[in-house]
């Protein structure tokens, strides 16, 4: 009798002790799903922070394309953390004069970022021009601090003498629209130039069209035109130029003596 009755008297002492274990299991959990929340939360703001430390990026396509030309560059912009994205030109086919154009990136600029940001462009064949333009036209740099043009035909391309519309004759060698582009091209050197090209271009003929005296230049082994988009080592270049440390006022006069221009913003 006495042990059944220590028996009965050690189950409340035993249930007690159970019941605080599970209040220990309980608060260990729910103190683990709330780090883990918080966790959760605070990934974002990391994925933020990194990304504000590049200038946001603005991709602009070449012709006969549209935003999708450039998504892969800006979702593989976007994975080494930039805020990366592409706009469409309407019509991209040459129906209108790249300096048409321009203003729809001015537009899109006033559009998507505020008036103090600052951003970087980058610029596929035509869309390189039109870039251009809305560079050294449209007050473009008062807004740029990098630009990156890929295989552009800067000098113009024989081929733009195939097609009769107004954006392919402002692409032809000596037209006027690349004329007035070179009287004060010098002032890209007051921003951080880069120019992609390849001696393969078979699009912007002659390749060199692409190189300008502003520009860090960088021939590109690619075997077409489309390539220079889409492949790695071209996304990698161009990341490579968007990470490059902005130039010092004298290093901007020491490039534009060298380029032969006394333009200066």
């Amino acid at each position: 009798m006495d042990e059944a009755r220590h028996l009965i008297g050690r189950r409340p002492l035993a249930a007690a002790g159970a019941f605080a274990a599970r209040r220990r299991f309980g608060r260990g959990v729910t103190n683990a799903l709330l780090i883990l929340a918080l966790g959760m939360l605070f990934v974002p703001v990391l994925t933020m922070a990194e990304i504000s430390h590049h200038n946001p990026v603005l991709l602009v396509h070449g012709i006969k394309d549209d935003a999708r030309k450039m998504e892969p560059m800006a979702r593989y912009l976007h994975s080494q953390g930039w805020d990366a994205r592409a706009m469409s030109l309407h019509p991209s086919w040459g129906q209108k004069g790249l300096d048409v154009l321009a203003g729809q990136v001015a537009d899109f600029v006033r559009a998507n970022y505020s008036s103090h940001q600052r951003i970087d462009l980058v610029g596929f064949s035509m869309g390189g021009l039109v870039c251009r333009y809305y560079l050294q036209r449209l007050g473009g740099l008062d807004r740029v601090q990098r630009y990156v043009s890929i295989s552009a035909p800067n000098r113009g391309s024989i081929l733009a003498w195939l097609i009769q519309n107004p954006g392919c004759r402002q692409m032809r060698p000596g037209s006027a629209f690349l004329r007035d582009l070179a009287t004060d091209e010098g002032r890209l050197s007051t921003i951080e130039f880069t120019s992609l090209w390849t001696p393969y271009d078979a699009i912007i003929v002659p390749s060199h069209s692409s190189v300008m005296p502003e520009a860090r230049n960088v021939k590109m082994q690619v075997l077409c035109h489309p390539l220079m988009v889409w492949q790695k080592n071209c996304m990698a270049e161009v990341a490579k130029a968007l990470r490059e440390p902005l130039k010092t006022q004298g290093e901007m006069q020491k490039q534009c003596l060298a380029a032969g221009s006394p333009f200066l913003r």
